[in-house]
Order: structure tokens, then C-alpha cells, then sequence
């Protein structure tokens, strides 16, 4: 096993993040290749951050800084004067169908690269202002129709019991005094990755519809709010603990599939039925047909505004 680096020598304290102090930051983000990391890497970028990539191989850039979440290895040392670590690394939910090797390879991805992280973190002289990490709206399991925020307990299930994991795996951090905030992400509607990166193509060629009975609810956001919210909580050192990052009015999978019809402009005729889905996913089926009508309570007090609240919106958003 690789031997941590020594963490740097600093000074003085890590200054307040970027938008707090009116100034560019340092911020280090680890899971920057994803879907939500790449856009995140982007956004701070053009707007003068300096960003610090996490990656698992030896860095070929300036701006990378190497550690290995499975063996707990971090280069600590690339993280010093960085105001903001952000955590948003872990596998794929629906990358390949569960069996247990894969369900431990997810909870593995996430808790184990927290718990490097937090030690890293807390090993630093002068540690960030804030740490962000990832989480899902997995937490609160199937909620049928009822609607839940931020104050509903976790659910029942592999998905609740691993975000549990995932968020209890940053103890160390809020312990030491970092600011530490939970993105709860729902459903990232975007043509470049996850459920609706997949759905885009199926719609386009006229084979798109219903998954099941099209009654569970989907806690949606466009991926241009999510990147949004993930500033926002960056940035208003006010702002901890878990946040729903989800858009304020969620949407049945059928009211999604005649959004996606309306917007594309094709028919919607090729429901997928329930026991299909099963025999196709396997456990992960639950995850799709079931519910979660999740609202953004915190970030709505917060002040935060969508600029695509509704799915319509959204679906454009993405495609332009």
C-alpha cells in the first residue's frame, strides 16, 4: 500500500470560498470525470477557480492529484490551500445489472472514498472551509406519493442503508469543525450521462414510454440547477447538513414520458411492463419503478432559485 504523503505546512487558515469572499478559490473535486463533476469542473473553471482533479492513476497534469479510495491513500499535499474538497465519486447506480459483488462495488466507491477523504481532510494544518459531499435521494426509499423533505428518516432498503453509510463515512470532518454539507441528488435530467442519458436516444427513434404503470414519482433537476445548487451550498457558509437537490415540484413517470414526447415532438407508445423490468434489471427494478416524491425544502429556505423547475424545462435544457 502506498504510504500517505505528510500533509503541507500552512500558515494561515484556508480563505472563505470564492463567492463568500468575492474572490476565486481553490477547490478540490474528487469523481470529477462524471456526469455532475465534469459540469461542476467547468462551471468553477470559467469563472476563475482553481480546480484540483482527484484521480486513481499517476497525475499527467498540473491539476490532478493522485489517491486511491480503496486503500484509504491520499495525496494529501495536493489538497493543501484548497477552500472547498468536494466529493461526488462512486459507481454508477445503473452502469450494470446488481448482484452483490456490484452492490458492494457501489457502497464500496462511496463510503471507502468519503472515509479517505475525511482523513485527509482532517490531517490538513489548515483544512477547507467547506466539504461537500455527495449523497441521493436513495436515502429515503420508496415514499409511494407522499411527499418528503430533508427531516424525513432514511428508508428501508440497499440504496437508504448505503447513503447512510455514504454520509456517516464524513463524521470525522464535521467533528473537526469543517462546514460539511450533504447533496442529495435526485434524477439529473442531461443528454451526457445517467437515466435520461439513456432515455434520449430511446425517445428520438419514436421507442420511448412508460416504465411499469408510470405512477412513481421522479424527483428530477436539470443538470444546469444542479451545478447551480452545488455552488450555492459552496459558497453560503451558513448552509450544512443534507440538502435535497431535486426540483420543487416532482413528476410522475408518465407525466416524464409526455414531456419527453412533447418536447421531441415523437409518439410514446412502447411502455416497458413491470415484469420485463424485473427479468431485465434484476433488484435494480426497485430502484426504477419505485417512488420518491422528494422536495428541496433547505435549498428553497436557502434562497436558492431554479432557473428549469419544471420537467418541460428541463428536458430542453438539456437538449440545448
Amino acid at each position: 500500500m502506498d504510504e500517505p504523503v505528510p500533509p503541507a505546512e500552512s500558515a494561515e487558515p484556508a480563505a472563505p470560498f470564492a463567492e463568500a469572499s468575492g474572490g476565486p478559490g481553490r477547490v478540490a473535486v474528487a469523481g470529477a470525470s462524471g456526469l455532475i463533476g465534469s459540469a461542476l469542473v467547468r462551471s468553477l473553471a470559467a469563472d476563475g477557480h482553481e480546480v484540483v482533479r482527484l484521480v486513481r492513476r499517476e497525475p499527467r497534469a498540473a491539476d490532478e492529484v493522485r489517491w486511491d479510495p480503496a486503500k484509504g491513500y491520499v495525496d494529501t499535499a495536493g489538497l493543501a490551500g484548497c477552500d472547498a474538497v468536494v466529493n461526488l465519486a462512486g459507481a454508477g447506480i445503473g452502469d450494470r445489472r446488481w448482484n452483490d459483488a456490484y452492490k458492494r462495488e457501489l457502497r464500496d466507491s462511496r463510503v471507502l472514498g468519503t472515509r479517505a477523504l475525511a482523513a485527509a481532510v482532517t490531517a490538513l494544518d489548515a483544512p477547507p472551509r467547506v466539504f461537500l459531499n455527495g449523497s441521493a435521494i436513495g436515502y429515503y426509499g420508496d415514499t409511494g406519493s407522499r411527499a418528503v423533505d430533508e427531516s424525513a428518516p432514511a428508508g428501508d432498503g440497499f440504496l437508504p442503508s448505503m447513503c447512510v453509510e455514504w454520509e456517516q463515512a464524513a463524521a470525522p470532518v464535521q467533528e473537526a469543525g469543517v462546514r460539511t454539507v450533504f447533496a442529495r441528488s435526485g434524477l439529473v435530467v442531461a443528454r451526457e450521462g445517467g437515466a435520461w442519458g439513456r432515455m434520449f436516444p430511446l425517445f428520438k427513434a419514436g421507442l420511448g414510454g412508460r416504465l411499469g404503470d408510470g405512477r412513481q414519482y421522479w424527483s428530477f433537476i436539470a443538470l444546469r440547477d444542479e451545478v447551480a445548487a452545488l455552488r450555492h451550498l459552496l459558497a453560503r457558509d451558513d448552509l450544512s447538513g443534507p440538502f435535497n437537490l431535486t426540483a420543487p415540484e416532482p413528476v410522475t413517470n408518465r407525466e416524464v414520458t409526455a414531456a419527453m414526447g412533447r418536447v421531441l415532438r415523437r409518439p410514446t407508445l412502447f411502455p416497458a411492463p413491470a415484469p420485463a423490468l424485473r427479468l431485465v434489471l434484476g433488484e435494480m427494478a426497485g430502484d426504477v419503478l419505485g417512488s420518491q416524491r422528494v422536495l428541496p425544502a433547505r435549498l428553497s429556505e436557502s434562497g436558492f432559485t431554479f432557473a428549469h423547475p419544471r420537467i418541460d424545462d428541463a428536458v430542453r435544457a438539456a437538449l440545448g
